[in-house]
């Protein structure tokens, strides 16, 4: 009958009603947490009777489907942790749960986030207080980033920071500008300039020198303009591993600059970027002594020894002092005596349908067959955004929207139950007719 059918499309409004009643909650009770994507509900008609001009129609009713929008990117919130981790555009950072800590990653499905607030736990592994785990590619002891699988999480490993860590930074090159006095390369100087020592930091942070000493060249008449540079290295017993002869020009237009570098013994001198490579005790060391011609390097003018400036990277032994991760996913660590390190690369996971994800708990997602297959981005480049530090994605719940929504569904709910009510006072007139 007919009047059946009513009943039946009257108890499926109040299911599908209840349905979108269920998402409206979950959207408020949700309004404040970090990265929620709002849950929607769709109705569709159920057609029981298509026959046109039939003289009875059969309802069908509604059904109810839910779909989690994870697609839509809330609004960004600055925190004051550096670690608070949120993406500025497409895609989603990779993490695990820390329940599969002991497996094998390589063996465990793709899940991801767009925000979390990860904190260092005792053994210095990256987490949220919900225990996600962030996931990186590990960098090298230099820095570099080795090439890792785009389309596999074979490659990615859990990043994990110790709070008492040390470091050293090794000294790679060194920069010499110092004027050397013209006068000591006269005939009849005896004069010496003094042994100039520069501090450089080994490969196990120690601190070495190099010793180096310029003889003058004093000819028997005239001026020579020319110095022997003899280079000792402390961390080598103060062996001699380098000895230059350097002429210096005394022309109107370059008086006083390089006019000519000539190897004694010792690494080569590289007249392009006016280097000399040198090898000390930890390995090679380029020494800027400067380009012929150049007024910046190595000088000899007037009467006066004078180290100008000198220069050097790397650093001593150092603590570490912050973990900060910038818009290109570099996980850097600073330590106290300024050296930065790069220890890790959080790539970003981005699918061709974000809404097809799994969805679970602690607004984290699950690659299935409707995502389609991940694939791992630097960040900022292709159609990924950035990892933006010190932020949190806000929740995708619009509070006054969804209240509206509430009071719809709430008249919706009860207009079907007045189908019911009224279907049944209807069947009841019916079976009066047969007293």
């Amino acid at each position: 009958m007919t009047i059946s059918s009513s009943l039946s499309a009257g108890v499926a409004g109040l299911n599908a009603n209840a349905t979108r009643l269920a998402t409206i909650s979950d959207n408020i009770a949700n309004s404040s947490t970090y990265g929620y994507k709002r849950a929607s509900t769709e109705f569709a008609s159920v057609v029981i009777s298509s026959t046109r001009g039939a003289s009875t129609y059969s309802a069908g009713g509604v059904r109810a489907s839910t779909t989690r929008l994870i697609e839509e990117r809330g609004d960004l919130i600055g925190t004051g942790n550096a670690l608070d981790l949120a993406i500025a555009g497409r895609g989603m950072l990779p993490v695990i749960p820390l329940s599969d800590m002991g497996s094998s990653i390589s063996e465990l499905p793709m899940t991801m986030t767009r925000t979390g607030s990860f904190r260092t736990d005792a053994d210095g592994i990256l987490r949220t207080e919900s225990g996600l785990v962030l996931l990186g590619w590990p960098a090298d002891a230099d820095g570099t980033i080795p090439p890792f699988a785009r389309d596999s999480i074979a490659g990615l490993t859990p990043v994990v920071i110790g709070s008492n860590q040390t470091a050293a930074d090794p000294t790679t090159s060194m920069n010499l500008g110092v004027n050397l006095p013209a006068t000591y390369t006269e005939s009849g100087s005896t004069a010496v300039p003094p042994p100039l020592s520069v501090e450089y930091f080994g490969n196990l942070g120690t601190s070495e020198s190099l010793q180096i000493n310029f003889v003058p060249v004093v000819p028997v008449s005239g001026s020579s303009n020319q110095w022997t540079m003899h280079v000792r290295d402390s961390a080598s017993g103060n062996a001699l591993i380098g000895e230059y002869t350097l002429t210096f020009d005394a022309t109107r237009g370059a008086g006083g600059t390089l006019a000519s570098v000539a190897v004694v013994s010792g690494g080569a001198y590289n007249p392009v970027d006016g280097t000399l490579a040198l090898t000390v005790a930890g390995g090679p060391m380029a020494v800027g002594i400067g380009r012929l011609g150049d007024p910046n390097g190595l000088t000899q003018l007037s009467d006066s020894f004078a180290p100008v400036s000198i220069s050097k990277n790397g650093s001593p032994v150092g603590s570490l002092t912050t973990i900060e991760v910038d818009e290109n996913g570099y996980v850097n660590a600073t330590y106290d005596t300024g050296f930065t390190r790069r220890l890790y690369q959080i790539p970003i996971v981005d699918v061709p349908n974000p809404n097809g994800l799994v969805s679970l708990s602690n607004q984290s997602y699950q690659v299935s067959p409707d995502s389609g297959s991940f694939f791992l981005w630097d960040a900022g480049t292709g159609a990924v955004g950035t990892v933006e530090g010190y932020s949190r994605e806000g929740s995708k719940t619009d509070v006054a929207g969804e209240l509206t929504n509430l009071i719809q569904t709430q008249r919706a709910y009860s207009s079907n139950a007045k189908v019911i009510q009224t279907v049944d006072e209807m069947l009841q007139e019916t079976t009066n007719i047969k007293r």
